[in-house]
């Protein structure tokens, strides 16, 4: 569903409170007019979802994680999980998600920096 965007179309799935997100949010709107924004709280995607997701950004799910949170050090760390184990993982814990994910087309990226977007 969310997945599929129009090559004008940038996806911003993103934590509104990521100070990082605002300004991925800017520099898409100077990208592209058409730019849809998706809270990671409001829209959680299913495994289907994110395997699809991680296809595009050619990525684990383990590698999506903010291994210095907090949680990610008291709950996670050390910790072996299948693939499903690490899908439900960002399922239930969006909040452990690195930065913004943008999709334009059939390409993604994880924004660590802003500037990532470029990528696309």
């Amino acid at each position: 569903m969310l997945m599929r965007t129009h090559e004008n179309e940038i996806l911003v799935y993103y934590n509104p409170a990521s100070s990082r997100a605002k300004k991925v949010l800017a520099l898409a709107r100077t990208i592209s007019k058409n730019v849809k924004e998706v809270e990671y709280h409001k829209t959680p995607f299913t495994p289907t979802m994110w395997q699809r997701l991680l296809h595009k950004l050619e990525l684990r799910p383990k590698d999506m994680l903010n291994r210095s949170d907090a949680y990610y050090q008291s709950s996670i760390r050390g910790r072996d999980f299948d693939r499903e184990g690490w899908l439900q993982i960002l399922i239930r814990n969006p909040d452990l998600i690195k930065g913004p994910i943008v999709v334009q087309g059939k390409r993604a990226v994880l924004c660590n920096s802003p500037s990532d977007i470029y990528q696309l």
